[in-house]
């Protein structure tokens, strides 16, 4: 039987580069780079690499970034809503059909962002087609602020956290994961690996849980590997 394209591919879906949004948004706001990196801590070097789409892009870096420029997470697609409007509005709703949405494709993820029309969403959803094979192919473990909640849709994957041994889940299968552990899904059987994310914390929250403002300067994001070598984690993997 012929399979399935794992994000199904429709017109009105668009790839979306947010390094140009990023840097429009940040010459807009009077910030230079050496700014961003002192809210963000990232390297100026990665910042000019990220606004000139020269890295890869995951919802940990986006999230920090648009913390940092004191944007919204949606605005990074294009959202047009207006911010007041949005916070005092009740019984919003976004229909999202099939292929449509906001895509950003990184090295281990393919995101796919419906309902990007609404801004400050308590719950962030996406639909997340897994490309690494390997924790080593994937690389540092990540983290963000916030939960998230993971369901598989097509496939089996790996679950490595900093926290718990690697856990297998097959299609039907779904964790719930604290963002801030470090963490990190790995495609585990032949063919497409498709899950359904949702993350929550909006980016408004991010910024009120540190008092409204941003600090002057942050921490490096952390550099995490997972606490297993590559031997004994071969032998754990599967385990619950």
């Amino acid at each position: 039987m012929k399979s399935r394209s794992p994000l199904p591919s429709a017109s009105p879906r668009t790839m979306t580069r947010p390094g140009a949004i990023l840097k429009k948004l940040r010459i807009q706001k009077g910030l230079t780079l050496k700014e961003v990196s002192e809210r963000t801590g990232y390297p100026v070097s990665t910042l000019s690499k990220i606004e000139n789409d020269r890295v890869s892009l995951t919802y940990d870096k986006l999230t920090r970034i648009s913390a940092g420029l004191e944007v919204d997470f949606s605005s990074l697609f294009g959202a047009q809503e207006d911010a007041a409007d949005a916070a005092a509005s009740h019984g919003r709703r976004a229909i999202t059909r099939s292929g449509e949405g906001r895509s950003i494709e990184s090295k281990n993820y393919f995101h796919l962002y419906p309902a990007t029309e609404l801004l400050h969403k308590r719950l962030i959803p996406i639909i997340v087609e897994i490309r690494a094979r390997s924790i080593e192919e994937f690389g540092e473990l990540v983290r963000h602020a916030g939960e998230e909640y993971l369901y598989v849709l097509e496939g089996e994957i790996d679950v490595f956290t900093s926290t718990y041994a690697p856990a297998r889940l097959k299609t039907g299968d779904s964790i719930y994961v604290d963002s801030t552990m470090g963490h990190a899904y790995v495609a585990a059987s032949h063919g497409p690996c498709r899950v359904l994310c949702v993350c929550s914390g909006s980016e408004s929250q991010m910024i009120s849980a540190i008092g409204g403002t941003l600090p002057q300067s942050a921490p490096p994001p952390p550099s995490e590997a997972p606490t297993a070598s590559p031997k004994r984690t071969q032998r754990r993997r599967g385990a619950a």
